[in-house]
């Protein structure tokens, strides 16, 4: 039994990172951290784990943990870890964009090891620091990592993907209440995501060429889930790309080809990530499907945090979608 502590645990990522480790069989929830909630119960903030802990928000850090995952807004984690300490030991898990990028790896002396489990899990499991992939990366890379290490991404690669509005945090903001999200669906950030950064390195990791990634990022009017779409040229047939998919993640715990049309209730409360391929002419069409709140975040956290620590790699996470 191993001991965790989740920094920033009043957010969405730490709710469903306190749900799974609730329910770890090898983890144990040592400490709590928020600034703003020391001395409430947990299900304060999360109120769909009332009746299931007692435990409460902490003021103090316990530095000997085994593990600790940092929960944090995008550039809090490298200030806090300034000016908070942990053993030599602890183990950090963090699920920000600070340490994703290889220019911003080592911090410290420590470097955090890119956290996706169907590129890196080899390296994943001697690291001592984890930077867990972005949502939006995490449904991408999955689904054209298997054409980066053929080399059969050198044409430009066309995306389009939808997010729920969980994927925006807690905090209220114009494009994330109620009465403007329902019954809405918008564009942003268009061809210049932040998570573009991560997955270029990670397609250009094989060495092969990679053409221009032209992402386009939606917002949905639904909580959670990220449907991608990405096509490119591709002059093989479907069986080819088919069984290049199935042999690159025949290893894979949670990323499954599908022959069927996908759509998200298949993962949504999931760890998992399904991939279906279409062949329209000379473009291969590849759609993926993640929960942003667990594959893309806080699953893929314990996931990691399975293999830093030899516990097999599903435990906790063998959570079923809810699909009625």
């Amino acid at each position: 039994m191993i001991k965790t502590g989740i920094i920033g645990g009043s957010g969405y990522t730490g709710g469903e990172l306190i749900r799974i480790l609730l329910n770890h069989p090898q983890a144990q929830i040592d400490f709590v951290y928020s600034t703003t909630r020391a001395g409430k119960p947990i299900s304060s903030a999360h109120q769909d784990l009332l009746g299931l802990t007692d435990l409460q928000f902490s003021g103090e850090i316990n530095p000997e943990v085994d593990v600790v995952f940092l929960c944090l807004g995008h550039g809090n984690s490298t200030s806090f870890l300034k000016e908070n300490h942990f053993s030599a030991s602890t183990k950090v898990i963090d699920l920000s964009n600070d340490f994703r990028l290889q220019a911003d790896s080592v911090f410290n002396g420590q470097r955090f090891i890119y956290g996706l489990p169907e590129l890196n899990r080899s390296s994943i499991q001697s690291a001592e620091a984890i930077a867990n992939p972005g949502c939006f990366a995490t449904a991408i890379q999955l689904g054209l990592l298997p054409l980066a290490k053929a080399g059969l991404l050198g044409e430009d690669v066309h995306i389009n993907a939808v997010t729920g509005s969980t994927g925006a945090g807690v905090g209220l903001s114009e494009t994330s209440h109620f009465s403007w999200r329902n019954n809405n669906v918008s564009w942003y950030k268009p061809f210049t995501h932040q998570h573009l950064g991560e997955i270029g390195e990670s397609l250009n990791s094989y060495g092969k060429s990679v053409g221009k990634l032209m992402f386009l990022p939606n917002r949905g009017n639904f909580t959670r889930g990220i449907l991608a779409t990405a096509y490119t040229k591709y002059s093989g047939t479907l069986d080819e790309a088919s069984k290049l998919y199935s042999d690159f993640y025949k290893d894979a715990a949670f990323t499954h080809i599908s022959d069927e049309e996908l759509h998200l209730k298949q993962v949504v409360n999931t760890n998992q990530c399904h991939i279906h391929l279409h062949k329209h002419d000379d473009l291969l069409l590849v759609t993926s499907a993640i929960d942003n709140l667990l594959k893309g975040a806080s699953g893929q956290a314990v996931q990691n945090m399975n293999l830093m620590f030899g516990f097999p790699e599903t435990e906790g996470l063998l959570l079923k979608a809810g699909v009625f």
